[in-house]
């Protein structure tokens, strides 16, 4: 579903290039989801970016579904940013329907969808509530069921949790994991938290220090489903900790 072979990103100023983005090459395929953690300044979300079509790579190429990117977001791609961008004088059910109403979608489909995605985040009590009405968790959830409602393949989350208690952000794990098995889309996502990433993911991709090129691709061996509130005990979850923490833990002493 994603590809990348080579793929660097160097922005010039007048006193020196700076490389964000050294050599990454990476395989994703469909339905697969994949976290990507390295120290801060290596390029993750520069990375993201690249695949979402925000940003041109200056070395290497992108494909999304066999299509090249170049410059343009690919079709049928959902961002979700690090901090959420729920439009504050709309309702949350009007914020979930926003993309189906600019896709031209009739009414009557869009009050359907809307009301199958509320129930799948468990906001359906809270149609009507605006975002400020709501906790930082519950604006997460809609801003992730806003994505969800244009039907996307591939999903992109930055730091979707990073602001978030840990009592909050372990319940939005359990969320997402049973969506995303609900609806097989590919994601692939930026975290500075390796629990969240071990938690969720099927793989996780160790980037180095800027400019970046990946250390560690690592499978999950953890089987689906996943208990989020006690996978962090088993022998399993330790020792994909102590694996990938042999790489980056050098990576973050390295950036100290």
């Amino acid at each position: 579903m994603i590809t990348l072979d080579k793929v660097g990103k160097a922005y010039q100023t007048r006193q020196a290039t700076t490389h964000a983005v050294g050599e990454v090459s990476l395989t994703i395929p469909e339905g697969e989801f994949v976290s990507i953690v390295g120290p801060s300044g290596c390029g993750k979300s520069t990375l993201l970016n690249m695949i979402a079509g925000f940003l041109r790579p200056t070395t290497g190429t992108i494909r999304v579904d066999g299509r090249l990117v170049d410059g343009q977001v690919p079709p049928a791609l959902g961002y979700i940013f690090q901090k959420d961008t729920l439009l504050p004088w709309f309702s949350v059910r009007k914020n979930v329907a926003l993309g189906l109403k600019f896709q031209g979608v009739p009414a009557g489909k869009i009050e359907r969808r809307v009301a199958e995605l509320l129930e799948l985040g468990h906001l359906s009590a809270f149609a009507d509530a605006f975002p400020h009405q709501l906790s930082g968790g519950m604006r997460r959830r809609v801003a992730l069921l806003m994505s969800l409602a244009v039907e996307p393949r591939i999903l992109l989350l930055d730091e979707p949790f990073g602001a978030l208690d840990t009592h909050t952000k372990t319940h939005l794990h359990r969320e997402l994991i049973e969506i995303w098995r609900k609806l097989g889309q590919t994601i692939v996502m930026v975290t500075h938290d390796l629990d969240e990433a071990i938690l969720l993911s099927d793989r996780v991709v160790v980037l180095s220090g800027p400019p970046s090129r990946v250390l560690l691709d690592e499978r999950i061996a953890i089987p689906h489903p996943r208990d989020v509130f006690t996978l962090r005990e088993t022998p399993q979850f330790v020792t994909h900790v102590q694996s990938l923490w042999s790489v980056l833990g050098q990576q973050f002493r390295a950036a100290a």
